[in-house]
C-alpha cells in the first residue's frame, strides 16, 4: 500500500529468501512454528493509518463510557461469571478489514473486536524476521507509543507481572503445549519470564492457587489468562482442580468476563463510518430487504467459526437461540497488496494494553493477515501462498 516500499520488498522476494527467513525462525523456535506465516508485511500509508487510530478512539469512547457494563450486562453467560471482575479488560484488540470507499480511498471497516490477548510477544518477533531478510526502511514500524522492543516489553512487564516475581505469574492455557500460539508462549517467557502452565496443572489450596516445578510449590498470584471457555466445553470430561469461576485470591490480568464483554456482543453498540451496521438477530422484528449483502456470526465463537456469509430468511428463522446471534453488513475487502501473481487482501487488527490505573487503552502493536480466499481464516487459504500471519508496518 506504500508502492516504493512495496517495490523495493517484492524486488529482493524469492521464494528461497521466504524459505530462509523460516529456517531461521525455526531454528529460534524449534518446533514451536505451526501457522502459516505470510511472505510479506503491510506497509500501510499514513492516511490509512490515521483512520484505523480514529476508528479505534470512536470505539474506546464506547468502552470508556459510564453505562458501558449495564449495556453488557447480558454478554457473560451466567454459568461462565468468573469473580472479581475489574473495571476495565486489560487488552483490547480490534480488527478492520482494509476497504476503498466510494471516492476510491482507502479505508478500515470492522470486522470485531475482542476484550482479549493476542500474539503480542509474537508480533514484536516478526518484524525483525523481515528486517533480517529484506530491505525494509526505517521510517516504517509497528510500534506505537513507544519507541523500541524493550520499552514494548517494559510496558508488557507492567501489566502482566506489575510488582510480582515473574514465577508467580503464569500464562494460563489448556494443553499449551499443543496450541498453535505455542511460540508466543515462548517469546513472551524469554521477553518477561512468565511461563505457559495448563489449567491441568494448576493445584488449589482453599483461596490460594499454585503450581510445582522442580519439586517446589510456587504460589500463583496474577493470571495472564489465554484460556477461552468455548475450548474448555470441547473437554467436558477435564479433571481439574481448579475451575475459572471459582472464588480465589488471585488477580486476573485480561479477567475471563471481559473475553465475552468486549466481543461481537459490541458490535450493535458502536456508530461510526468505519463500523458496518450490526444487530442482534433477537432484536430484528423484520430482516433487511437485502440479505445477501450480511453475514451471521455467532456472538461468542472464536477464530471464525460459525460464521455464515451467505443467508437466507429461512436460516434465520430456524435458529432458535436468536440471542447467540448477530447480522453484520458485509464489507467488501480491496485486495491491495501486489503479490508476484496478483493482488491480495488483508486484514489489520489494531493491538492495545489498558493499564489498571490509565483512563483509556494504549495502542502499541498490530498483527496483520493476509488472504486469497471468501475469509482470512486457515480454511479458506489453504495450499495458497502469500497468505497467513503477518505484521503492518506503518508510516
Amino acid at each position: 500500500m506504500i508502492p516504493e516500499y512495496r517495490a523495493t520488498f517484492n524486488q529482493a522476494f524469492s521464494p528461497e529468501r521466504y524459505q530462509e527467513m523460516q529456517a531461521s525462525m525455526a531454528a529460534d523456535l524449534p518446533g514451536l512454528l505451526d501457522f502459516r506465516i505470510a511472505e510479506t508485511p503491510i506497509f500501510v500509508p499514513a492516511a490509512l493509518r490515521d483512520k484505523l487510530i480514529s476508528a479505534g478512539e470512536s470505539i474506546i469512547d464506547v468502552l470508556t463510557a459510564d453505562n458501558f457494563k449495564q449495556l453488557t450486562e447480558g454478554a457473560v453467560p451466567p454459568h461462565q461469571r468468573v469473580p472479581h471482575e475489574d473495571a476495565h479488560t486489560a487488552f483490547l484488540a480490534i480488527d478492520y478489514a482494509v476497504c476503498r470507499n466510494a471516492d476510491g480511498e482507502l479505508e478500515p471497516q470492522l470486522i470485531e473486536l475482542q476484550g482479549f490477548p493476542s500474539l503480542y510477544a509474537f508480533q514484536d518477533y516478526l518484524p525483525g524476521k523481515f528486517r533480517q531478510f529484506y530491505p525494509i526502511p526505517d521510517t516504517v514500524s509497528q510500534l506505537f507509543n513507544v519507541s523500541s522492543s524493550a520499552e514494548y516489553f517494559a510496558q508488557l512487564r507492567q501489566l502482566i507481572v506489575a510488582d510480582e516475581n515473574p514465577e508467580n505469574v503464569i500464562l494460563l492455557e489448556l494443553f499449551p503445549e499443543k496450541q498453535k500460539t505455542r511460540l508466543d508462549f515462548e517469546l513472551t517467557r524469554r521477553g518477561i519470564g512468565v511461563e505457559a502452565v495448563c489449567l491441568t496443572k494448576v493445584r488449589k489450596d482453599g483461596r490460594h492457587l499454585y503450581y510445582e516445578k522442580d519439586g517446589r510449590r510456587i504460589e500463583i498470584k496474577r493470571i495472564y489468562n489465554r484460556l477461552i471457555f468455548d475450548e474448555l466445553e470441547q473437554h467436558s470430561d477435564l479433571k481439574t482442580e481448579f475451575r475459572l469461576t471459582d472464588d480465589v485470591d488471585v488477580k486476573w490480568v485480561g479477567h475471563p468476563n471481559w473475553f465475552f464483554r468486549i466481543s461481537k456482543y459490541t458490535m450493535p453498540l458502536l456508530h461510526h463510518p468505519f463500523v458496518p451496521p450490526s444487530h442482534y438477530l433477537s432484536d430484528l422484528a423484520s430482516y433487511p430487504a437485502d440479505l445477501e449483502n450480511y453475514v451471521l456470526k455467532p456472538l461468542f465463537s472464536f477464530a471464525g467459526s460459525g460464521v455464515r456469509l451467505d443467508v437466507t430468511a429461512a436460516d434465520l428463522d430456524a435458529i432458535s437461540d436468536k440471542h447467540n446471534y448477530l447480522l453484520q453488513r458485509k464489507v467488501h475487502y480491496e485486495p491491495v497488496i501486489q503479490s508476484p501473481d496478483g493482488l491480495v487482501k488483508c486484514e489489520i487488527r489494531m493491538l492495545y494494553i489498558w493499564h489498571e490505573q490509565a483512563a483509556r487503552p494504549m495502542l502499541i502493536t498490530n498483527l496483520g493477515r493476509l488472504s486469497r480466499g471468501a475469509m482470512i481464516g486457515v480454511d479458506f487459504n489453504k495450499n495458497k501462498d502469500w497468505v497467513g500471519g503477518s505484521v503492518c508496518l506503518f508510516e
